[in-house]
């Protein structure tokens, strides 16, 4: 068997025998569907998605550095919205420029873009046909005082479809008290922008406060960020997007819902790549492909953090990554690199499932 790239195994550093070592038990990845070459043909051409969707998805899946091994890197830049203009683009002022932020996702060998209809749209004609547009379709504003946690829709699928998208994609925020109207309005958002012909991708995110408490922050649970898995693809979503767990234990910890005590005892451990396993058996078994997010820039820290979460994705039987802070709030080759280092993750045959 082929060796670890060197590059991966230093930024992996100590970390490297216990994720690059770990042999999940409690789940076998014999028993997933795990990415591939043949992934949209094998796990969509039997559904119904039409045909225009499938070829959206095999372009998405077939661009980029990615592209034939079923793998995804997707630069996401929504944050201008999701967290402020100032607080996304001052590290970095040459992304308040659309433009750059379509060029670093073509220099970084994204199979795809995502970012806000006005980002899009005012570059669409450029640059639509050469790499495959996200529409991220609601948002949390944030300028509402006090701040609340809501997503607002900011278009409609038409106007996604007639800027040339691939994919639409939409927060529903399960657990908060407007996730019952979220889930019905981006149910109905989803099954246009499939009627039009384009993929869904969901970031299925927890959000309650009674879901942090004084010992941990549950909101990145294994269990309750799985269940938001299962509920995303009962709407269709096509692709998932989760923040990694970093714990488990939320629905004992809060004392509400429904769980089984197995998911802890037997089907779940403490290791990382096992938290991400349950992540994507929750979104049928690895049928829809899960990705994790970046997370926020730390620094001379994000390519490690990065390189550690893809790895844990990769072994954990998920479809790639999709991050973006780490990437545009720093020079744009360094961006570039970066993002050339979480593919590398999936380029190496020797990164195995684990």
């Amino acid at each position: 068997m082929a060796a670890v790239s060197s590059r991966t195994l230093e930024l992996l550093g100590t970390k490297a025998d216990s994720l690059l070592g770990y042999k999940c038990t409690g789940i076998p990845k014999e028993t997933l569907h795990l990415p591939g070459p043949d992934f949209v043909d094998r796990i969509f051409t039997p559904s119904d998605r039409n045909i225009r969707v499938l070829t959206n998805l095999q372009r998405i899946y077939g661009t980029g550095r990615l592209a034939g091994s079923g793998y995804l890197s997707i630069l996401p830049v929504d944050q201008g919205i999701e967290h402020s203009a100032a607080a996304s683009f001052a590290p970095n002022p040459v992304y308040f420029d659309p433009e750059n932020i379509v060029k670093l996702a073509i220099e970084g060998g994204c199979n795809a873009v995502a970012s806000t209809y006005g980002v899009l749209g005012i570059v669409a004609r450029k640059y639509a046909h050469k790499i495959p547009f996200v529409a991220k379709v609601n948002h949390n504003e944030l300028l509402t005082y006090p701040n609340k946690h809501d997503q607002i829709l900011f278009g409609t699928a038409k106007e996604a479809y007639e800027m040339g998208c691939a994919a639409v994609g939409a927060t529903i925020y399960f657990g908060s008290e407007e996730s019952s109207r979220q889930i019905i309005e981006i149910s109905q958002f989803f099954q246009a922008a499939h009627e039009f012909g384009m993929a869904t991708i969901l970031w299925c995110y927890i959000r309650n406060n009674a879901f942090k408490t004084a010992e941990k922050d549950y909101h990145v649970s294994a269990d309750l960020t799985g269940q938001g898995n299962h509920l995303g693809v009962t709407i269709e979503a096509d692709i998932i997007k989760q923040k990694l767990p970093e714990n488990n234990g939320g629905y004992n910890a809060i004392k509400f819902g429904k769980t089984h005590p197995l998911v802890y005892s037997k089907l779940t451990s403490d290791n990382p790549i096992d938290l991400c396993r349950w992540q994507v058996v929750n979104c049928y078994m690895g049928r829809i492909g899960l990705i994790n997010s970046g997370g926020a820039s730390s620094g001379a820290s994000d390519f490690a953090e990065a390189v550690e979460t893809a790895v844990i994705n990769k072994r954990a039987g998920g479809s790639g990554l999709i991050s973006g802070r780490k990437a545009f709030q720093r020079p744009m080759s360094e961006g570039a690199g970066l993002l050339h280092a979480i593919q590398d993750v999936y380029l190496d045959s020797a990164v195995t499932v684990a």
